[in-house]
């Protein structure tokens, strides 16, 4: 069985409040790589924070690591304990060369789609 195609999260709404095991998809700029814990932090900046994702990496080496270029990553949800959410990655591919700020206006796009077709389906049920 395929895993589920995974919902958009900017790398700022990765929190505790996202479930576990939930699929995700999430970018950001790799910063750091560990081999040997298979642990990758990738970050982005929103308004003037700089926020970090921890995405583990054990489904998807060896890859070459190329440290500050873009990444996008599909994978799980998992909450650590001491650690905060860790995204165990199934698909982790280098976008260096992709438009950050597109790509955030295409997701709030979809965002609103789902939302209107969400909202039509409710209204057409009632």
């Amino acid at each position: 069985m395929l895993p589920g195609a995974g919902v958009y999260y900017f790398p700022w709404e990765i929190n505790s409040s996202v479930p576990e095991g939930k699929a995700l998809r999430t970018f950001g700029r790799l910063c750091c790589y560990d081999l040997a814990q298979s642990k990758a932090i990738l970050t982005a900046q929103h308004s003037s924070a700089q926020h970090q994702v921890c995405v583990d990496t054990k489904f998807v080496e060896p890859f070459q690591a190329q440290l500050g270029s873009c990444y996008m990553v599909l994978g799980e949800a998992e909450h650590r304990e001491g650690e905060g959410p860790v995204v165990k990655a199934r698909i982790l591919t280098c976008v260096e060369g992709m438009n950050g700020p597109l790509l955030e206006q295409a997701i709030q796009e979809q965002r609103r789609y789902f939302n209107e077709r969400q909202e039509r389906m409710g209204n057409s049920t009632s």
